[in-house]
């Protein structure tokens, strides 16, 4: 797998410190939210400061411990726990895409955040209901599904940095006990399950229906695939698992039908062993081969 380092954004705090509403938690409870500016602007981070690795694939397939990140127990220490971190395409109570994290937890973010406004509006007793996605240097980011610059930073009145998507600050929720749970749901009318591009995700039905964006002319051929037999890049839930794979441009087959995959460039997938039957060249990160014509999943591939 590839690894690019880049810099975490920092926030720039302006004047004009504004009293908060309550954390969303309905118009009987106060909450507890800190204060935060509101006109603070997102800016590149200077040299000195920590960096975060930005890999491809899971943290499956990169072999990332699970006793750390977002698998570490509830009472490991926060190094422990920003060890990595992992943002993927799912499924999420019927919301799809949504985005759950390593354990499969619903992500959401909180409308009283301004969108790119660089602050959470979170703090306090809002932030231990709504723990926020934050790392620190050296967390390895794992983002299956995610356009890369879908994916910023900001800096938290604590001075911890939480990860952003679409410009939203992202948070868990502390009543979500399990994958699939989406207790946080519309609280207060203010918090919402995210999708990849900072949206709110929607159940199929509600959302339009689109397929997978055709290859850009002229894009690099790839050197490295990970297949994953569940769709939305699903490798830690009954029987799924992931395979990487160097790409070569010679054909060569899989064991069974993969269903989702992750690339870092063009790659022609077929529907069948050897390389024949439907095929399609894929360019981007790819949650369902079912829309491109591929219900049982790719079954080989050749560099394209």
């Amino acid at each position: 797998m590839r690894r690019k380092q880049v810099g975490f954004a920092a926030a720039l705090f302006a004047v004009g410190v504004i009293a908060l509403t309550a954390c969303g938690q309905g118009a009987a409870q106060s909450g507890s939210a800190s204060p935060a500016t509101e006109q603070a602007q997102e800016t590149q981070a200077t040299a000195e400061q920590s960096d975060v690795d930005f890999l491809r694939g899971s943290a499956n397939s990169n072999k990332a411990d699970q006793n750390t990140g977002d698998r570490a127990p509830a009472t490991a220490s926060p190094e422990v726990k920003q060890k990595w971190v992992e943002l993927r395409v799912a499924n999420a109570g019927g919301l799809e895409p949504a985005v759950v994290n390593g354990k499969g937890l619903s992500v959401y973010w909180f409308s009283d955040d301004p969108v790119k406004g660089g602050v959470s509006n979170c703090n306090g007793d809002c932030a231990k209901t709504w723990p926020p996605i934050t790392v620190t240097k050296g967390t390895k980011l794992f983002f299956p599904g995610i356009k890369r610059e879908n994916i910023g930073f900001i800096k938290r009145q604590d001075g911890a940095t939480q990860v952003t998507i679409g410009g939203r600050p992202i948070y868990l929720f502390s009543k979500d006990e399990k994958a699939g749970d989406i207790k946080g749901q519309n609280v207060g009318n203010k918090w919402f399950v995210i999708n990849p591009e900072g949206k709110r995700a929607v159940a199929p039905a509600e959302a339009p229906a689109t397929q997978p964006a055709p290859p850009a002319p002229g894009a690099k051929p790839a050197n490295s695939v990970t297949f994953f037999t569940g769709k939305n890049f699903d490798d830690f839930s009954g029987d799924n698992f992931a395979t990487g794979v160097k790409v070569e441009p010679k054909c060569a087959d899989l064991r069974g039908g993969f269903k989702s995959l992750t690339a870092d460039g063009a790659v022609k997938i077929w529907s069948e062993p050897g390389c024949k039957g439907k095929s399609a060249v894929v360019t981007d990160d790819v949650a369902d081969t079912a829309p491109l014509g591929f219900p049982d999943g790719v079954k080989s591939y050749i560099r394209a």
